[in-house]
């Protein structure tokens, strides 16, 4: 188990002592895809939805899930996040990805943040249209990059892995 830090020698839960480690800063970005009926799209491309403009609720509620990260995932450290950002883009006709990067000037990353972020946006969007298209999917919740701290920059292989 000495590969995985949230455990100790015995195999105990722990949350990982970032004390000695340096402050620099460190950004994360992620991204998922939400695939959904090509109508369903539209009605979100031409904000159509009687519950508003479903992307700018989703980019809401993704900044509020990265501030509340340690909240959610029991062993993350609570950070002091200078940046979060939700875009959005459409892929085809069917699918909407969403893309958040988070960025901290501390000692551990925000890899989490990034992620939850994104998970959040994407629960939103499905929440927003369930009533039109409850056949939607959410796809491909990944770390895509991050840059900071000891491992260094991880940009993620676009071969199609």
């Amino acid at each position: 188990m000495s590969q995985l830090s949230h455990f100790d020698e015995s195999g105990a839960s722990r949350m990982v002592d970032v004390g000695g480690k340096a402050e620099t800063e460190r950004v994360a970005r992620a991204s998922a895809v939400v695939r959904m009926n090509p109508a369903t799209l539209a009605l979100i491309r031409d904000r159509k939805l009687s519950k508003g403009d479903v992307l700018e609720v989703a980019r809401l509620a993704g900044i509020m899930a990265a501030k509340k990260t340690a909240e959610l995932i029991p062993l993350c450290h609570p950070l002091p996040l200078t940046s979060v950002k939700l875009d959005f883009s459409y892929d085809g006709d069917d699918a909407l990805h969403v893309e958040a990067t988070a960025k901290v000037f501390g000692r551990t990353g925000v890899e989490m943040e990034a992620l939850t972020a994104v998970s959040v946006a994407a629960l939103t969007v499905y929440d927003m249209c369930k009533a039109a298209d409850r056949g939607m999917t959410i796809e491909a919740v990944r770390l895509e990059e991050k840059d900071g701290g000891r491992s260094g920059h991880f940009v993620r292989d676009q071969s199609g892995v």
